[in-house]
C-alpha cells in the first residue's frame, strides 16, 4: 500500500528559510547549539514530540524515537560555511530556486523529513537522529549513528540528490591523513648543512602518495581509487631551514579491500633525507557504501515513484562519503540521496528547486510507510524486506 502524503509547499519554504537563516557553521559551537535549538523546536512543531539532545565533545545531535526502532531517518545540521556566509550568500528564493549556505547540504533535506513524517498516520517504529558533525567525518556521531542502525530494516538518508535528483545507491569509502615530516632547522646562509630539510622531505613524500593510487586494483564499474594531498605547509621563515612539515591527504575508495591496501601502503612510508623522520596520522574515516546495501530499498522506491505519478526514477555512484556508509557497514540496508534536488553543494551556487521538495517528500513517506506496513502485514515485523519481494 502506497500512503499519499499531503505537502503544503508554502510552509516547507518558510521552514526551509528559518533553518537557512541559522547559520551552523561544524566547528563553531555556540552556532551548532543554536542551529539544534532551532532544529528541536522544528521537529517539536511538526511531530509534536520534543528530541533528546546528546551532546558530546560539546557537538550537539538530536535523536527522536517511536515505538521500537525498526526505521533510522538520517541526517546533519552543521554545515561547511563559516559564521558571517549569509552576508555574501543571503537567503533567497526566487522563480522557484532557493539559495543560501546549507540549503542543499542539506537543511532542504531535513524540511522534506519532518513535513513527511508528520504526514504519516503513525510513528510507531520510526527513530530519527540529526548529527552535528557530519562534514567534519563524524567524529562523536559515528557511535550514535551505528548504535541506532544495527539490527534495522531500512535507514534513509536525507543527503542530498545526485544531479538530477538521482537517488545514491553507491558511494565510495573515505580515509583522512596526516603526514607529518620532523627534519633539524639550521640557518639557510650560514650552515645549512648542519639542518635536515623537512620541506624537501615533504616533497618526496608527497611523489610517493601520489603513487599510491597507481599501486591499487579497482574495477571501472566501482570507481578508481584518489590518494590525493591537500593542505601542506613546512617552514617558520625564509632563512631557516625547515624543522617540520606536513600534508594532508583524502583518499576516495570504491571497496573496503582497496582502503585496507591504501592503508598499509600509507604505513609502508619512509623517509628519503637522511635524519628525516616520517610520523603517519589518521585512517580510514567511512567505508564504502556497497550497492549491494541500496538494492531492495532502490527497488521500492522505484515502485512507489510509479504509484505516486513521479517520473522514472535514477541511481548514482558518488565519490563523496556519507553517514550512510556507517549504516551500510553495521548491516542496515541504506538508501541515500532522498534530500533536496538542486546543486552546488559547498559552493556559491548552492541551490534547490523547491517544487521538488513536496514530492520529494511524498517519496519519503510512502517508503517509510511501505516499511512499516510490511511488518505489521508480516505479524511480528520479521522476514524479508519489503524492497527484496
Amino acid at each position: 500500500m502506497t500512503h499519499t502524503a499531503t505537502m503544503d509547499l508554502d510552509t516547507m519554504i518558510s521552514d526551509l528559510e528559518e533553518l537557512v537563516s541559522c547559520e551552523s557553521y561544524s566547528t563553531d559551537y555556540a552556532a551548532l547549539a543554536q542551529s539544534a535549538d532551532v532544529m528541536a523546536a522544528f521537529g517539536r512543531r511538526t511531530l509534536g514530540t520534543a528530541p533528546e539532545t546528546v551532546l558530546i565533545d560539546d557537538v550537539p545531535h538530536l535523536r527522536w524515537s517511536f515505538g521500537r526502532p525498526r526505521v533510522l531517518l538520517l541526517g546533519h545540521h552543521d554545515t561547511v560555511w563559516p559564521i558571517g556566509s549569509l552576508r555574501d550568500l543571503p537567503w533567497s528564493y526566487v522563480d522557484g530556486v532557493a539559495r543560501g549556505p546549507g540549503v542543499f547540504d542539506m537543511k532542504a533535506g531535513l524540511v522534506q523529513m519532518f513535513h513527511a513524517l508528520s504526514a504519516l498516520p503513525s510513528l510507531d517504529g520510526v527513530s530519527i537522529l540529526i548529527v552535528g558533525d557530519e562534514e567534519r567525518g563524524s567524529p562523536t556521531s559515528r557511535p550514535l549513528i551505528e548504535e541506532a542502525a544495527r539490527g534495522l530494516e531500512a535507514t534513509f538518508v536525507l543527503e542530498a540528490s545526485a544531479d538530477g535528483g538521482a537517488l545514491k545507491t553507491t558511494r565510495k569509502g573515505i580515509s583522512r591523513y596526516e603526514v607529518v615530516v620532523h627534519g633539524k632547522a639550521a640557518h639557510a646562509g650560514l650552515e645549512p648543512e648542519k639542518g635536515v630539510n623537512a620541506g624537501v622531505e615533504l616533497a618526496h613524500q608527497i611523489l610517493a602518495i601520489t603513487n599510491i593510487a597507481r599501486q591499487i586494483d579497482s574495477s571501472p564499474k566501482a570507481g578508481a581509487v584518489s590518494v590525493t594531498p591537500t593542505i601542506l605547509s613546512a617552514g617558520t621563515s625564509t632563512n631557516t631551514i625547515p624543522a617540520s612539515g606536513r600534508v594532508a591527504v583524502d583518499v576516495r575508495v570504491p571497496s573496503v579491500e582497496a582502503q585496507q591496501r591504501v592503508d598499509t601502503l600509507m604505513r609502508s612510508l619512509a623517509p628519503v633525507t637522511p635524519g628525516a623522520k616520517v610520523e603517519l596520522r589518521g585512517g580510514p574515516n567511512r567505508p564504502p557504501l556497497d550497492p549491494a546495501s541500496s538494492r531492495g530499498l532502490y527497488a521500492l522506491a522505484q515502485r512507489i515513484a510509479r504509484d505516486l505519478g513521479m517520473e522514472p526514477l535514477q541511481e548514482a555512484s558518488v565519490g563523496g562519503a556519507s553517514d550512510g556508509c556507517f549504516t551500510a557497514g553495521v548491516g542496515c540496508p541504506t538508501l541515500d540521496g532522498l534530500g533536496a534536488v538542486g546543486g552546488g553543494a559547498h559552493g556559491t551556487d548552492e541551490h534547490v528547486f523547491v517544487a521538488e521538495m513536496p514530492v520529494r517528500g511524498r517519496l519519503l513517506a510512502g517508503l517509510v510507510a511501505a516499511v512499516l506496513d510490511s511488518g505489521r502485514e508480516g505479524g511480528d515485523g520479521g522476514g524479508e524486506s519489503p524492497g527484496d519481494r
